[in-house]
């Protein structure tokens, strides 16, 4: 992939303009500036690196015990897919830097093919979100954002763990900032034997081994105290060998290769604000069906994208935001039946912001996707928030989301269905928000109604092809209680969170599979002086595999917790160590694939 390195020109163009000498307002660059408004109406999870590395092993780790979300894991680092309240991994949208980059062939993102040290924030946001972030913002978004800094000179911060089943994590990221120019530059690398075994199922993940590295630039410049532009790019490459359950078993494997990059024009003045970006983004794939022979199938993505993002305040009270995008995607199969073909798709959304009074403050939005052989739905959303009074707020959000298909649902042969639908959905929510002192409590409530599900289901050949049918209703509550504290040396964080989701098939009566009706997770942290100690738990309950409901098959209720200890010397340096699944805990994710019973890991953290 030669492209991955024509953003060299650029970077060097913005690193020599460096040398001149404006003035700048901001201290901080966000990519993803829509969020912050999002964040006046939603409860948003925000993981900042110190939680990241509380759970430095993969993503899926870090979702699991620190979400809402429900993770299906095929193994531990194997393919992973998350689901918010209900809904599938093709309703979960990944955010990058304020772009959706859920895989066009599949039309989901595999968590574990995204690491996460190559991050400044992971943030989770529950609910619909499709006017602002596009197809397949149904149930959830996960964003992965990157910050630049300003004015903060050279920071090298160094990273190193090592852990069971010879488990090797890394991370160097070094940035210079001043009053105008900002770098940082990242890279990290993982890899794992992943040979854990669970005697008590007879199990022993052969073949489990996995490595993965990435590598990450930004750049932003001040041209003046208005205008800034940026560069954010991303390169990553891993494998993945899929486990067997014998040695006489077939051994395979999977690669895949990301390439992303992303240019900024931003402008912010005092009525007006308004962010132009380009994209580029290129994922490959490819599939051995034994890991000796040439691959057997596999796939390249090409994504052009074009987004502008205006925003003009008349007053104090009113502002207004038009936002327009495009895209070229274009794809190519191998052994898939998907040859060559591409895909057009445009957007336009208005959204309208107005703040009565210092009690009220109302969001509407609308929205229209154009894209070819594809029928759309118009979008809306609208949020309103009252502060009840100082310890209470409440908000209101509905939404209308969809997903389009995919190119595996459009184009994979044999089995590919042309005439599909896009998928539809009505939500509400109603968030509740308390707040006193040390104390914070968030109380959701949801709706979700699905219409046309896509499902890959066997026809009248007996080929699997995808359809529409589902008609899926998910209710339920989400809630979080947070405290923190500190007093003198000593500092207490605590968070439980509890998730209560009912989702059915409508058409059947029956749960959906690999939807929990119970979730509960927290997290504690007490740190005094130069010491941190943490815990964690999560509580996943009884889990159906089939929507045939049957007991024999479900998934049991299980309770895994974590531990570890931070030490910090001498300022810069800090020395970890942490015990996985403490209690020896036997579950799975997934059915057939138990994820592993106690392990250690030992870290080295160096700040300069």
């Amino acid at each position: 992939m030669t492209k991955k390195y024509q953003f060299s020109a650029v970077f060097l163009l913005f690193y020599f303009l460096g040398f001149a000498q404006e003035k700048a307002i901001d201290t901080v660059y966000i990519f993803d500036s829509q969020l912050k408004n999002s964040k006046k109406f939603h409860k948003i999870e925000n993981l900042d690196e110190a939680d990241l590395l509380k759970n430095s092993t993969n993503l899926s780790e870090v979702l699991r015990f620190q979400s809402p979300v429900y993770i299906k894991e095929n193994g531990r680092g194997m393919v992973s897919s998350p689901s918010f309240r209900g809904t599938s991994a093709q309703q979960t949208a990944f955010i990058w830097n304020g772009i959706n980059i859920n895989s066009i062939f599949l039309g989901q993102g595999d968590i574990n093919n995204l690491n996460l040290l190559g991050y400044d924030q992971l943030e989770i946001k529950s609910g619909g979100g499709s006017v602002i972030y596009g197809s397949g913002a149904i149930g959830g978004t996960v964003h992965l954002n990157n910050e630049l800094s300003f004015k903060k000179g050279f920071k090298t911060s160094f990273f190193a763990e090592g852990g069971s089943y010879n488990t090797f994590n890394s991370f160097l990221k070094s940035s210079y900032s001043n009053d105008h120019l900002s770098v940082k530059v990242s890279g990290n690398f993982v890899k794992s034997d992943n040979d854990y075994d669970v005697p008590e199922k007879k199990y022993l993940n052969l073949n489990g081994e996995y490595n993965n590295r990435t590598f990450n630039i930004g750049v932003a410049y001040k041209i003046d105290p208005k205008n800034t532009i940026s560069l954010q790019t991303q390169i990553y490459d891993g494998v993945q060998h899929y486990p067997v359950y014998s040695e006489d078993f077939t051994k395979t494997k999977y690669f895949s290769d990301t390439f992303r990059s992303l240019v900024s024009w931003d402008l912010k003045a005092k009525k007006l604000q308004n962010s132009f970006k380009l994209a580029y983004l290129e994922d490959e794939f490819q599939y051995f069906d034994h890991i000796e022979n040439p691959k057997s199938s596999g796939g390249t993505a090409n994504i052009y994208l074009a987004k502008n993002d205006f925003n003009y305040i008349f007053n104090d009270k009113i502002a207004f935001n038009i936002i327009g995008e495009y895209q070229l995607n274009t794809a190519e199969g191998f052994q898939s039946g998907i040859k060559s073909v591409t895909r057009n798709a445009g957007s336009f959304a208005g959204l309208l912001r107005w703040n009565p009074s210092e009690r009220l403050y109302f969001e509407a939005g609308i929205k229209k996707d154009l894209v070819k052989k594809i029928t759309t739905p118009v979008l809306f959303s609208f949020s309103g928030k009252m502060k009840v009074n100082s310890w209470w707020n409440s908000v209101l959000n509905l939404s209308k989301n969809f997903r389009y298909p995919s190119f595996n649902d459009l184009y994979w042969q044999p089995g590919g269905n042309l005439n599909l639908k896009s998928e539809t959905s009505h939500q509400a929510e109603l968030g509740n928000n308390f707040k006193y002192g040390a104390f914070k409590l968030n109380v959701t409530p949801f709706y979700i109604q699905i219409k046309d599900m896509i499902r890959w289901l066997p026809n009248t050949k007996g080929i699997w092809s995808p359809t529409n049918t589902n008609k899926v209703e998910s209710y339920g509550v989400e809630s979080q209680f947070d405290f923190e504290k500190s007093f003198g040396k000593n500092k207490t964080q605590f968070s439980l969170g509890y998730v209560f989701t009912h989702s059915k098939n409508r058409e059947t009566h029956r749960f959906l599979a690999y939807v929990p009706q119970h979730k509960i997770y927290g997290n504690a942290i007490y740190r005094y002086d130069f010491i941190e100690i943490f815990v964690q738990g999560m509580f996943n309950g009884l889990t159906y595999t089939s929507d045939e409901e049957k007991q024999k098959d479900a998934i049991k209720s299980y309770f895994v917790s974590n531990s570890g200890v931070n030490i910090t010397l001498f300022k810069h340096y800090q020395i970890g160590f942490k015990v996985n699944n403490i209690f020896d805990e036997i579950y799975e994710t997934t059915a057939f694939y138990p994820l592993p019973k106690r392990n250690y890991s030992a870290n080295l953290l160096i700040n300069f």
